[in-house]
Formats: structure tokens, sequence, C-alpha cells
């Protein structure tokens, strides 16, 4: 065995682990660990790894329903979407690498939630992102290095997803000053497989060979886990090393390698490297089918010098998989491996031993049982404390602040940073390879693709604002799944599971913890109340610079299915002439609005109130009502109010409108009450629409045509209003170049 450990107080800080991880580490082991041994426990107890302070909080989210077919607890989830058919997808962060290394750590991470996807036995064919970054208005250092991280992430996130011929369909970009120390960089993919055909992460089978394949391990990536489960300071721009380095080259023959395997019967279980590379691989293969597994570290094909069996374990090195084979089946695997240019080796076997034991050169240098590493890593009931700030904020409301006319704030908030067209970001993704594609990135709302296999269509949107989370987040948590199912419902696609990112603050805070906690509450509240479970995730804490955490922020990506990929719904005006209705009930409710942060300077108010029964009636109507061919287009209603839906469509369509909505109070067509839409109706078709609504609050505002969007005491020229939509984001992004 490797030596004994010597400065245990500094070895146990480098691994950010107590004094209590390590009497528990004596217990397991019954000895003293060696490096190797204390690397692999860091790792995979760290939080990025573990979930030691969210698990207790993630207990209780809805997993099931008749479509899921594999639900957490995976490398992605899996939905059925008829003739036999899957669609596998997942949505995970890269915060903390992309903060430091803005383009490779938005790349690994499109990467790395790719391989997640193919690792089931799906071909991805879809990514969304959702991205928040700091403030990128000023001169400062800091709207500068904003505007740097934007570029920067834009062009890893496009740069790799284009080599690997998977369009970037979708997705969302915000931005505020809680961001300045932490950017949000989450990424969603998708991918479609034969319901029957799901491969999972497992290494069962005594005797089974263990299999590595892919590209080689180096250093890069060193500690990856450790370092996202950590807060920043002003030294942790040195922690560039821990970042990793993609190649999409190797990744796309990695993908079609695996393709070729997954057709013949040679695959117990195939699980890739993510975080912890090889240790949390390794563990968690074992582990679900409670087996033992032997590994020769030695055997493991290496890129760099003189590289330790710590290295091995630890290297987040990208583009790998380990998988385990049927006896007798390592040449065949070799040969598909190599005839893509790729490393395949054997490297172990799968015994019943329930003990990971690593050799180096004959000499076993680490032994670790593997279920305790799994199941005994620290569950953390962390202190919850709700933030003083909420009392105080609660309070405040519009009528504090100095009246803005209507036509000013709509002036403003046109050229919102949230409001704007980022033509700019989205159309340096390739969003039409594979020819798929039918509603993407800048066509609002859900986007959508065809498959081609049955004949239907899958929506998939990816939501949350982050305003509403601040002053609420058990609310905001539940608004944010129920807008990304809303953005679903309104292409007339049947929202069916979530996969979420939940962002948040330093644990080690009762607040952020308290925040964390209530976001879960509402996500477990509207997925049962939607029927929309969730089916995977990821949880991302220590978003955190210099004491100042970010907002509550839980990405919540939704996915559904359309029976006629035909008949997708747009979200912009289609014809002059067709009448538009709003549908659903409105209030002056500016909590968390976008009109209260651009307008009054505050994020603040009580969340708008949500109505489950009026959401899932509002889905209803537009799914069914464009089953019959009754609708032109749907819009939901949401940041910036039903004024700043309407000019997206109008400046989406090239149509002007001319609206009246009935309001009690003349800013109210700028407050962001729930569970509305805008629908576009052709004349004729105006009383067999008004026949469906069932009691639904609906009210007839307007016309869609002419050169200027008219709203009731508001009006704004299409010359206009296309310049303050399309031309800002460049404007802005492109300043310092």
């Amino acid at each position: 065995m490797s030596q004994q450990l010597e400065n245990i107080e500094e070895q146990l800080s480098n691994h950010k682990l107590s004094a209590d991880d390590y009497t528990h580490i004596k217990e397991i082991l019954k000895r003293e660990p060696n490096l190797v041994e204390l690397g692999i426990f860091s790792a995979m107890w760290s939080e990025h790894c573990s979930y030691k302070s969210s698990k207790v909080h993630l207990k209780g989210f809805p997993t099931k329903a008749p479509w899921v077919i594999q639900g957490p607890g995976e490398n992605a989830g899996v939905i059925d979407i008829g003739d036999g058919y899957a669609a596998v997808f997942k949505m995970e962060s890269h915060n903390h690498p992309s903060f430091i290394e803005p383009y490779q750590g938005a790349a690994t991470g499109v990467g790395g939630i790719m391989r997640d996807v193919f690792t089931m036995g799906a071909r991805p064919v879809a990514s969304l992102n959702a991205l928040r970054f700091g403030n990128v208005l000023g001169d400062d250092d800091i709207s500068k290095h904003q505007r740097y991280l934007v570029r920067g992430v834009t062009e890893g996130i496009g740069g790799y997803g284009n080599c690997m011929g998977v369009p970037t369909i979708g997705g969302e970009v915000s931005f505020d000053e809680c961001y300045n120390g932490n950017i949000l960089v989450n990424a969603f993919n998708l991918g479609i497989a034969k319901s029957d055909e799901i491969f999972l992460g497992v290494a069962e089978g005594v005797g089974n060979p263990v299999m590595y394949v892919g590209a080689k391990t180096g250093r890069d990536g060193l500690g990856g886990a450790v370092m996202s489960s950590d807060s920043f300071t002003e030294e942790s721009k040195s922690l560039r090393p821990t970042v990793q380095v993609g190649d999409p080259f190797t990744e796309k023959l990695l993908l079609e390698a695996c393709m070729e395997l997954f057709k013949t019967d040679h695959v117990v279980g195939i699980q890739d490297m993510g975080a912890a590379g090889l240790t949390s691989s390794s563990f968690e293969m074992a582990g679900r089918s409670g087996s033992g597994m032997i590994m020769h570290l030695d055997k493991i094909p290496a890129r760099e010098e003189n590289m330790t069996p710590y290295d091995f374990m630890l290297s987040e090195s990208q583009e790998r998989m380990l998988l385990c084979a049927k006896k007798g089946s390592e040449q065949a695997i070799i040969d598909i491996f190599e005839k893509w240019d790729l490393d395949a080796a054997v490297v172990g076997e799968v015994t019943a031993t329930g003990n990971m034991e690593l050799f180096w050169h004959g000499e076993k240098c680490a032994e670790v049982p593997v279920d305790p590493v799994s199941e005994e890593a620290p569950e953390l009931n962390r202190p919850m404390r709700k933030p003083k700030y909420l009392d105080l904020i609660h309070t405040e409301s519009i009528n504090d602040f100095p009246t803005v006319s209507n036509q000013e704030a709509f002036e403003t908030l046109t050229k919102s940073m949230e409001v704007v067209d980022k033509s700019w970001i989205y159309t340096q993704y390739d969003s039409m390879v594979q020819t798929n594609t039918i509603k993407k990135g800048g066509m609002l709302d859900a986007s959508v693709i065809r498959v081609k296999e049955n004949g239907k269509a899958l929506a998939m949107s990816a939501d949350c604002n982050v305003r509403f989370c601040y002053i609420d987040p058990r609310g905001g948590g539940a608004a944010a799944t129920v807008e990304a199912g809303r953005n679903v419902a309104m292409s007339g696609a049947r929202p069916l599971a979530i996969t979420d990112c939940l962002n948040f603050g330093n644990p080690e805070n009762p607040e952020v913890m308290w925040q964390f906690g209530q976001a879960c509450e509402g996500i477990k509240e509207a997925c049962a109340e939607l029927t929309t479970p969730v089916i995977g995730g990821n949880v991302s804490l220590y978003n955190e610079t210099n004491g100042v955490s970010v907002f509550p922020t839980p990405s919540i990506a939704t996915v559904g299915v359309n029976d006629d990929q035909n008949n997708v719904l747009m979200s912009s005006f289609q014809n002059a002439g067709n009448v538009l209705y709003l549908v659903g009930e409105s209030k002056s409710e500016f909590g968390g609005s976008l009109y209260m942060k651009e307008i009054c300077g505050t994020v603040a108010g009580t969340m708008p109130v949500i109505n489950y029964k009026n959401e899932l009636a509002l889905w209803d109507l537009v799914i069914e009502d464009n089953k019959k061919h009754l609708l032109e287009c749907a819009k939901d209603a949401s940041s910036g109010g039903v004024a700043i839906a309407l000019a997206k469509m109008v400046a989406t369509s090239g149509l002007g409108c001319d609206v009246t909505m009935t309001v009690s109070d003349e800013r109210d067509i700028f407050a962001e009450s729930q569970s509305r839409a805008i629908i576009e109706v052709k004349p004729e078709n105006c009383a067999a629409f008004e026949a469906t609504l069932n009691g639904l609050a609906c009210e007839k505002i307007g016309t869609v045509g002419g050169d200027a969007i008219k709203v009731n005491d508001i009006t704004m020229s299409l010359t206009e209003l296309d310049d303050n939509y399309f031309n800002t984001f460049k404007r802005v992004i492109e300043r310092d170049i």
C-alpha cells in the first residue's frame, strides 16, 4: 500500500475534509487512509458529488409517472415518447469552471452533459442552455469582465456543440448584479433512443472485465469536483489548472463509437467519467449493483509522464468512459474503439468483495469498501434561517416610487438586457444541424424539434425568474416550474417531466440553506400539481464570492410531447387582421417584476399568486384547441407583462398590433400575473375558440397589423422597436472589441 499521510491537518484542509470526516474515514477503513484513499473520499464526499448539504431537501421530489422510464440516480432521466421511443435528458451546471476559464468551462459543460445522454444509449439531438451574468452595461472593470465572460461562454458553447453536430435550439440569458462574482452556466441536452435499449451505469457479474475507453488521461481538471464545492475569493484566479480542457472532435468519435457499440450485446453497463473522473464512475458503477472491483491503474492510457495513482483516480480529463463488458467481448470492444481512433484497455474486473481494490504495477495502492463511500457520505441537516431582508422588501410596492409614464417605461423595458433579442449569442450556435429543428432560439417560448422516428415533436424550455426566487424562494421555485411547463404548452405540446439545476450560494450560511429548502418545496408542489415529475438534475452550491451569494436560481427545463410534428404552434404573429385574446386573470401584481427592477431600481414586493387549476386549464385550452387548428399563435405573458410579450411578438413577426387591455391601474400592462397567454385567432375561428374557454377569464384585446405597436396609452413604430429589440445586445456586448 502507498505510504501513510503526514501533516494530517494540512492534507484535510487541502481536501476540504473535516476532522469528523477523517474520524469517519478511519472507522470505515479500520485504519489510517493513504493519500489515494483520502483523495477518493474527498472527491466522493465533496458537495458536488455527494449532495451532502442538499439531499435532505431533495427527498420527496415527485419522480414517477406512467411515462417515466428512468428517474433520478442515473446519468440522465428517460421518458416514453411513444411508438417504442424514449427521450433521454438532463441539465447540469458548469458554473465555477466557466467563471475561471469561460471558453473551456462552458465547452466542457456541453461535452459532459452530452456524454451523460449518450452513455444511456441515446443519440443527442438538441441542446439548451440557461446563462446568468452580472452587470454588462457599465465602463467599470466588473462590467468589462462580464462582457468578456459572455463572449467566452458563448464561444465555448458554440464551439463544442457545433463540432459535435448537435443543434443548440434555445435557452435563456439574464443579467443581474448578484452574478458579478459568480456567473451561472447551465447546460441541457436531450437525446433519442429506443425505449427498450437504455443502458445503465452498472458493473455486475463477477469476473466481467472493466474497460476504459476514449481519450487518454492527463492531469487536467485535477480536483475539479472539490474546487466546485467551495466559494470563490480573490485567490480563486489561481484555480485555472482545475478546469478541464475539452476536445469536441474526440467526443464526436467517442459518440459514434458508443453508438456502434450499443448495437452489439457486449455491454453490461457504461458510465461517463465526469466530476471526480475515474473515482466517481467506478464507485457509482460498483455501488449500483453491490459489487466490488479491481482496477490496475498502470493500465490506464496516459498522455502525461510520471502520473501517479492519485492523478489517475482524481483527474477530470474529458471524453472518457468506463464500461463493464461481458467476459469474452474484450477484443471486439477494443476493435470498435480502435477503428474510431480511440484508446480502449481492459483495466480491471468485477468482484464480489464489495471493495474497490486499486493496483499500481502489481502492488495494491488502495482498498476502500464501495458502499460506505456512497452510502455513508455526510448527510448534513444544515441550520436554516429566514433571511432578514425578506421582511424589509415585502412591504415595498411600485407606489413607493416616483410615477413614470407608461410610454417612458415601455421605451426603457424594450431596451432591457433581459428583454432584448440575444441573436448575437444564438447565431453562433448551429441550430439547424440534423434538420429536425422546428422552433429555435429567438422564436420565443419553447424550442421544438421533430422526431423523425415517430412523427411527433418534442418541445423544451429552460426557465427561472430569479427575482421571484429572491423575494420568495418557495414561490419562485414553483413559478420556474410553472413557466417552463407553460412555455412548452404554448407550442401545443403536453409537458411531461422536468430536469433541474439548483444554483445557490454558500450552504454554510443558514439563510442560503433556508432559500434552498424553500425553493425545493416550491418545485415539489408545482411538479405534483402539474404532473411533471423530476427525472434528474444537479445541485450547484457555493456560488459565492467574498461572502456575497447569488440570488436563488433553480433553473427548470421541461420537456413535452406534441403528437403531430406538423402542428406545432408558433409564438409570433402569423397574419394581419387576426384577432388577439388575453386568456387568464390580470391583477396589479408587480412583486419581483421586471418593471420594479428596471423602472423602480429594486427587487422587492410579494410574489404574484399561482393558481394551479387555472394554469392547467390554460395548458389544456391551448393544447386541445391547437389540435383542432383553432389557433394561429400563443405566447405566455411573463417578464414585463402583456406589453413586453406583445413587443416581442411584434418584433419577431414584423407585424404591428392595436391592443386595448382592461386595467385597474394604467401600469397593469406591465404587471406579471401568472397563468396568462396572448392568443392569435383567425376571425372565422373566434366563435369556436370562445366556446372552448370553459370558464377561463378571457378578453378580446385587439388585432394584428399595422406598422406600430399600440397597447393602451403606449405606441412605438416597428422601426424603433426593431432597433431596440434586435440591436441593443450587440451594441452592449461588443463595446470593448
